[in-house]
């Protein structure tokens, strides 16, 4: 699990690691059922360093589909390209609702879309001045030094996602309590993510709460708006 990780990361990952249960650590270690498997589950922590690290966000467990989920909070894999000329977004884009509601926040911030985000607003944009992979976006939350985690970090099925959450979150204190001192920010996603709020270790950070971008009302809510706006997503290069 610890292979290509980023060494400023690599000793405070044991130390989460080891913090989980014994029973669920030998699961992660023998199964094959869950993913992102053992191999990708730690891959935000090789391509952003800790102290690039600004924020950690936090959204609930991987995407219920294995070509979809590679360890990074809402970027999808199976999303091969952002926009389409014909439709505005591309068709892997319109089908993942919450990655669809993070573009339109995103079109919202660059002055884009105003209070129509239909489908004939945004095939009027002009997209060929923004990035269109999945991956550019990954890169571009990375040079904002977003972190993106979410509260579990393996799926297996829908029934099993609170299970997990549970697991998880004594490498999820135990993360924290290793970087409090580092001036980190959590983006909490959704309800899940409000157990992360009630961990001692979370106490001392500074913390954006806001609703899951599977809602609607995440395109237009304040807080979303002030955190990412200044991020500038979107842009090339």
């Amino acid at each position: 699990m610890l292979n290509n990780i980023h060494n400023s990361w690599k000793e405070i990952l044991k130390k989460s690691l080891y913090s989980l249960d014994k029973q669920y650590l030998d699961f992660l270690d023998t199964d094959a059922t869950y993913f992102p498997d053992k191999n990708n589950l730690l891959n935000p922590f090789k391509t952003l360093s800790l102290d690039n690290t600004k924020y950690i966000l936090f959204g609930q467990d991987p995407y219920p589909r294995t070509e979809s989920a590679i360890g990074y909070a809402f970027i999808d894999a199976k999303v091969k390209t952002l926009f389409a000329s014909e439709s505005g977004f591309s068709k892997e884009v319109n089908k993942a609702t919450s990655l669809r509601n993070i573009m339109k926040m995103l079109l919202l911030c660059e002055g884009e879309l105003s209070n129509d985000f239909s489908k004939d607003a945004i095939k009027k944009i002009n997209h060929k001045k923004y990035i269109n992979s999945i991956i550019e976006l990954k890169n571009n939350f990375e040079k904002n030094g977003v972190l993106l985690l979410n509260s579990a970090l393996v799926f297996t099925k829908k029934e099993d996602t609170k299970y997990h959450v549970k697991m998880w979150k004594s490498f999820v204190n135990t993360l924290l309590e290793e970087v409090k001192d580092k001036n980190i920010k959590l983006i909490l996603f959704g309800n899940i993510s409000k157990e992360i709020d009630k961990l001692n270790s979370s106490k001392s950070f500074e913390k954006v709460q806001v609703t899951h971008p599977y809602n609607i009302s995440f395109i237009t809510n304040k807080k979303v708006l002030e955190v990412f706006c200044p991020m500038k997503l979107l842009e090339k290069g």
